[in-house]
């Protein structure tokens, strides 16, 4: 298994694990009188479990078992690999930072990362994928 699949699949754990403590806080936020802002997590631990697990974890197994592009470079550039990467986790961070705590300037810069990153993934894994 290449490296950087390890790393999809681990920061896709992290993120899973992260998703799940964040649900329990919000839907227990009352019963534990946790914050309030609390209450402004609840989009956010949903873009967690399904773009910070479910998608990096398509990604980095795809990356992985996808068809062989060439012997010589068997998954493209991967540098491109490693850019879709740090680009969708830094997206999310932003993310996670910004919206419970309504600091606007830092969605669309989210959004703008993420976009990129799956633009970058469907260029690094169409050659993979169409007909020869």
């Amino acid at each position: 298994m290449p490296t950087i699949t390890r790393t999809f699949i681990k920061a896709a754990m992290l993120y899973f694990a992260a998703g799940l403590l964040t649900s329990f806080l919000v839907s227990a936020r009352k019963l534990l009188n946790l914050p309030a802002f609390l209450d402004a997590m609840m989009p956010t631990y949903l873009h967690m479990l399904v773009v910070g697990w479910i998608t990096q974890l398509i990604i980095g197994i795809a990356y992985w078992m996808f068809p062989k592009f060439s012997k010589e470079a068997p998954r493209g550039d991967e540098r491109v690999g490693w850019a879709v990467l740090i680009l969708l986790n830094v997206g999310l961070i932003l993310r996670i930072i910004g919206e419970p705590f309504n600091i606007g300037w830092m969605l669309p810069i989210s959004a703008v990362l993420q976009l990129f990153a799956v633009w970058m993934f469907i260029i690094v894994i169409w050659p993979r994928v169409k007909e020869r």
